[in-house]
């Protein structure tokens, strides 16, 4: 079985030279993709720019009757019971666009694009680049209780997977300028590059690699810099000197984020129990978005500012200016406008909608509190911010994502203490109540995909081959006849029982070859005798490892060439025979990290009671043997 160069050297080859370290590939397709992102980035940027007066353009044209891309908000509106159907209208067409241009048009964005780095090895069909931002437009811009964030998100997460389809790029590159581009989106509409970064990582990438890294921050800065020359330097939230009120106001900040916990439970198992009531009408789900909009009309027509993105009203909100009569209404009636709408299957984002109602979550508990505790003197807009970033950060479980978000829009180093408390508190209580999926990950889960979101190192990165191989590899002499081993085999040796290959050496102890339990079948089958020698009847095609490698390269080696064994030589001297590495080994290594994880050894406390320690099956474990 011949080899390539540098993969499976023949062992006489290798003898005459010896493989030398080369420069990795990788790095200089680093450089590569680097640049490439620096062009997602900056498109992204201008689209997110675009999407912003689109939205625009269609807010004046159904609410206004004018032709303008001035972003106006619908709220103001003078149509009186009209209303009502504008949103109608725009679910009618958002549905035809879903059934006769792509289905993956409906949704907030986020899931689609994550079940593209999931299944489709980060491949976007290049309509919904186009579909998307479109549909989003139409129905935000018809009354729609939605964010132009997260249709943007898959927008430029859309861009990057083309960037990546139309170079020579793997998969793991593609998925990298998809998260660029939803990195760009997210830094463009908010103007929170770090935050961009940092959720492209935890709902796209689950990984922090340099390969990685590097890009994101690229696209991230680039679609940033657009933003601040086309929108201006200012967050999307302009927020003014806060008072937060710590450390005095730690107690009341433990209570929200029991709170925030429990909404961002509340809005992910309402969203997705809509989603089922829909899934059983009986008819052309074409029509479904136009249901959910009547519905959203009606909210609409009694509570205008649930029309549109909100931008406006959670400035309101974060600056103190609504009455709690005000801040409960608009919390009930926008949560249930975005549940309703885009649990028919609509086009827009989560994000916006769920910042207005969990910032007048925090609003009316700062008020509250006030009221039972006059002492206080809790500031509504703090309590405000730090539930607008704790809710989706707990119900997307991106936590750190909306810490550092929260952070971005006000620039208040004050906010970082009660942002990070709430905000883990808030993911610790969504967690438990919801422990296999998120607000993201629930509709993924129930096509039957698996996502784990949780970062730690992968083992076999981090433990060299010569720390697991077998250090004594059984050997054959070279002279030895295929009925030796046979024999050996039929009495169960040690030797050769234990292995499904034995290596091959000469008198001397260099190492010629490998003789498999096929092989020795087959040799059997073509010479009944025996008398053919194992050197004969093995294989000298070999692939090799090296000490200094790590198990997860030797790994590739045997996945790449389908076998379950490798000789482990010196670098200086492919003949010297140093380990035996086998699938048994490498899966030691993993073996020791569950073990880690999961079996409790005895502390100080359990030696006074005599409390047996528990293994992975939550029996108790054997004690060691000294």
């Amino acid at each position: 079985m011949p080899g390539t160069e540098g993969e499976r050297p023949r062992l006489g080859r290798a003898l005459l030279s010896p493989p030398t370290p080369v420069p990795s590939e990788a790095h200089f397709r680093v450089v590569l993709i680097s640049f490439l992102s620096a062009a997602v980035g900056l498109v992204a940027g201008v689209v997110a720019y675009a999407l912003y007066h689109l939205i625009g353009f269609f807010s004046n044209l159904f609410f206004y009757h004018r032709i303008s891309a001035t972003f106006q908000s619908a709220r103001d509106n003078h149509l009186g019971l009209l209303v009502i159907l504008v949103p109608v209208l725009g679910g009618l067409i958002v549905g035809v666009m879903a059934k006769y241009g792509s289905p993956k048009i409906k949704g907030h964005g986020i899931p689609e694009a994550m079940e593209a780095v999931l299944v489709s090895r980060s491949r976007i069909e290049p309509r919904v680049a186009v579909l998307k931002p479109i549909s989003a437009a139409i129905a935000i811009g018809t009354g729609g209780p939605f964010g132009a964030e997260g249709p943007i998100i898959q927008t430029g997460g859309a861009l990057g997977s083309l960037v990546g389809q139309i170079f020579h790029t793997t998969a793991a590159e593609r998925k990298v300028l998809l998260g660029c581009g939803a990195a760009a989106g997210m830094s463009a509409t908010f103007n929170t590059p770090i935050a961009g970064v940092i959720l492209a990582i935890e709902l796209l990438l689950f990984e922090f690699k340099s390969r990685s890294f590097i890009p994101l921050v690229i696209a991230s800065t680039l679609a940033t810099a657009v933003h601040m020359r086309l929108l201006g330097p200012g967050p999307m939230f302009a927020v003014g000197p806060v008072d937060f009120g710590i450390p005095r106001a730690l107690p009341f900040y433990l209570l929200l984020g029991g709170l925030c916990g429990l909404a961002a439970y509340a809005f992910s198992k309402s969203l997705y129990w809509v989603e089922d009531q829909f899934e059983k009408l009986p008819i052309d789900p074409l029509w479904w978005p136009a249901i959910g909009a009547l519905i959203l009309g009606v909210i609409g027509y009694f509570v205008p500012r649930v029309l549109g993105v909100g931008y406006d009203t959670i400035g309101d909100i974060l600056h103190a200016s609504l009455a709690w009569k005000l801040l409960l209404v608009v919390m009930f009636a926008k949560a249930i406008a975005l549940i309703v709408s885009l649990g028919s299957g609509t086009s827009g984002g989560l994000l916006a909608p769920m910042f207005m109602s969990s910032a007048a979550l925090g609003g009316l508990y700062a008020i509250g509190v006030n009221q039972i505790f006059p002492g206080a003197h809790l500031a509504p807009g703090a309590f405000a911010l730090v539930a607008m970033g704790a809710v989706f950060g707990a119900a997307s479980r991106a936590a750190f994502a909306f810490i550092i978000f929260a952070f971005e829009i006000t620039r208040d180093y004050n906010a970082v203490l009660p942002l990070m408390l709430v905000t883990v508190i808030a993911e610790g209580i969504a967690l438990l109540l919801m422990p296999k999926s998120s607000i993201m990950t629930e509709k993924l889960a129930r096509r039957g995909l698996l996502i784990h979101q949780d970062y730690e190192t992968d083992i076999l990165e981090h433990v060299a081959v010569a720390d697991t191989m077998d250090a004594e590899p059984p050997t054959l002499l070279e002279t030895m006849r295929v009925r030796e081993v046979a024999d050996l085999i039929a009495r169960h040796d040690t030797k050769v029982s234990k292995h499904q290959g034995i290596f091959i050496a000469d008198s001397a102890g260099h190492l010629k070859g490998v003789l498999t339990r096929g092989d020795v079948l087959r040799s059997l089958d073509q010479d009944p005798s025996g008398e053919t020698s194992v050197l004969e009847a093995g294989n000298r095609d070999l692939v090799l490892s090296y000490p200094d490698e790590t198990l997860n390269q030797a790994a590739a080696k045997m996945l790449r060439h389908n076998i379950g064994r490798l000789p482990v030589v010196e670098r200086s001297d492919p003949q010297a025979l140093v380990g035996y590495l086998g699938r048994r080994e490498v899966m030691a290594a993993r073996l020791r990290r569950i073990e880690e994880e999961y079996v409790r050894e005895p502390g100080w406390i359990a030696r006074f009671r005599r409390q047996p320690v528990l293994g992975p099956d939550g029996k108790p474990a054997a004690p060691n043997a000294d």
